[in-house]
């Protein structure tokens, strides 16, 4: 009996044995991540929302990780060279970038030769943080309030820059002038940077530019800022008015995601690891106090959640697109 019984067990031993063998190989996968250095591209120069997001993100997952991570800035195309990058590595998670969500939700419909579709070719990990854009206008331009800027648009043309076609400035601006019914002349530069010398050199009256890179010159009087595109105040300036309140108009909100991307094909066991990682940093109160002091909001969302955020964000600014005929090479 104890013979014919052990002969009954064998082939359930057996098939347990190859049971753990497929599950082994998952196991170890996971584990294995990541395996050496990570890098995180970025799609904007030093000191803008991305690149305060991505250094404070990869020296926390630095230290969790043991492994170096690296932040590399590929500026360029609306964030579409570092996307590009990211989308073409090798799909194991080692290669992350963070990108303004217009990489996902605009720049699909505007750039026609990009050689990647933001959309199908990188997967949505997290949504790392929020930021905002900040009204500001060369002081020749003459203007102190957002009303008597509306006033002079409507007295004659006024020009406004932007880090290029599709850009969170350049959506904001244009949130603006269509709630103000008002009409300014849109003048791209290749990069938030650029943009901002443009107004500051006064070859543009003003600028919806990133907070972090134009408050330095807010509070040396070299820029005017005249509104937020936020719903609440900017921590950095809490003066200035929301463009909601400025207008009156409580529906006003021009927000921005960071989010953190990998290649499509990348393993769902590696995406896990790294949505996992990236919800735990941001959740960390030094993290979170340290990207409030340059007017970003931490948030660590889930994959699911960025995916669903994506989607949304992408119905609510295709018809400004396709409203304001954007197509570039």
């Amino acid at each position: 009996m104890r013979i014919a019984r052990s002969f009954r067990l064998a082939p359930v031993l057996a098939a347990a044995a190859a049971a753990s063998a497929l599950v082994a190989p998952v196991a170890a996968q996971t584990a294995a991540w990541p395996s050496k250095a990570v890098k995180v591209l970025v799609g904007s120069p030093p000191g803008g929302p991305s690149d305060i997001t991505a250094r404070s993100f990869a020296e926390q997952l630095g230290k969790r990780t043991s492994h170096p991570v690296v932040v590399e800035n590929r500026p360029g195309a609306g964030n579409n060279i570092a996307a590009g990058l990211a989308a073409k590595a090798e799909p194991d998670g080692h290669t992350l970038v963070l990108s303004p969500d217009t990489v996902l939700t605009v720049n699909p419909l505007v750039y026609r030769n990009t050689g990647f579709d933001a959309r199908t070719d990188l997967v949505s990990v997290s949504i790392l943080s929020s930021f905002t854009q900040m009204l500001v206008c060369n002081p020749a331009t003459g203007v102190n309030t957002l009303a008597e800027l509306v006033a002079k648009a409507k007295a004659g043309p006024l020009t406004y820059a932007s880090g290029g076609p599709g850009v969170p400035g350049h959506l904001a601006a244009e949130m603006f002038v269509q709630a103000a019914g008002v009409k300014m002349q849109h003048v791209p530069y290749r990069g938030p940077a650029p943009a901002t010398q443009g107004v500051l050199a006064g070859e543009v009256n003003c600028g919806f530019l990133a907070t972090p890179t134009v408050i330095q010159h807010v509070k040396a009087d070299k820029l005017k800022a005249l509104a937020v595109s936020s719903s609440t105040p900017s921590p950095l300036a809490p003066e200035v008015p929301t463009l909601a309140r400025a207008l009156n108009q409580p529906d006003l909100d021009a927000s921005f995601r960071l989010v953190l991307q990998t290649a499509s094909g990348t393993p769902p066991a590696v995406v896990a690891e790294i949505e996992r990682a990236a919800m735990a940093i941001m959740k960390e109160p030094q993290v979170r106090q340290r990207l409030l002091q340059s007017d970003v909001v931490a948030q660590g969302s889930s994959a699911a959640e960025a995916q669903q955020v994506m989607k949304a964000e992408m119905a609510r600014w295709e018809p400004v697109v396709n409203r304001l005929g954007l197509k570039t090479d």
